[in-house]
């Protein structure tokens, strides 16, 4: 149990206010220009990109905190802990790749693929111990993927789709 308890309480080398603020402010600028997209009725909208941009923040956070993990600090380790990122990075984008089609001229599965390439990076996180960053990582998901719809179905931006609809750029069940 004491082992348990040290796992969840070993500190980060960024302080959880500045994780928290980071993948805020990323979350911010990817809604930016989300809507920015979503008001042009372009495919990848607001969700997307702000999954892309907190995704993308959150693979930079767990760089950060490998590069200073005490596990990678042995000399005779010729090991780059920066290729988990780039293996893990380019697995899920084959995979989340697969699930974008274009389909009578729609875009399908955009945000199921960023929210893949999201999850990736949280997966990193908790493999890697850092339960705090993938922890909010989930909680700016869940938030973009629920709230952000209700948002975008009241100003009508899924093309007339209504609250408890499918979203368009969901395929069929998975």
């Amino acid at each position: 149990m004491e082992q348990l308890v040290e796992e969840f309480a070993h500190p980060t080398y960024t302080s959880f206010p500045v994780v928290a603020a980071r993948l805020l402010l990323a979350t911010a600028f990817g809604a930016a220009i989300g809507f920015e997209r979503e008001w042009r009725k372009r495919p990848a909208g607001l969700r997307t990109h702000v999954l892309v941009c907190v995704a993308s923040a959150t693979f930079a956070l767990l760089t950060i905190e490998i590069v200073h993990a005490p596990m990678f600090e042995l000399d005779s380790s010729k090991f780059d802990p920066i290729r988990i990122i780039e293996a893990v990075t380019a697995g899920v984008a084959f995979l989340a790749a697969g699930i974008v089609i274009f389909s009578r001229g729609q875009v399908h599965g955009v945000t199921t693929g960023a929210g893949m390439w999201l999850a990736g990076a949280i997966g990193v996180g908790c493999g890697l111990g850092l339960w705090q960053i993938a922890l909010f990582a989930t909680i700016l998901a869940l938030i973009v993927l629920t709230l952000l719809y209700v948002f975008e179905s009241k100003l009508d931006m899924n093309n007339g789709a209504k609250l408890g609809d499918k979203p368009e750029d969901e395929p069929g069940p998975d």
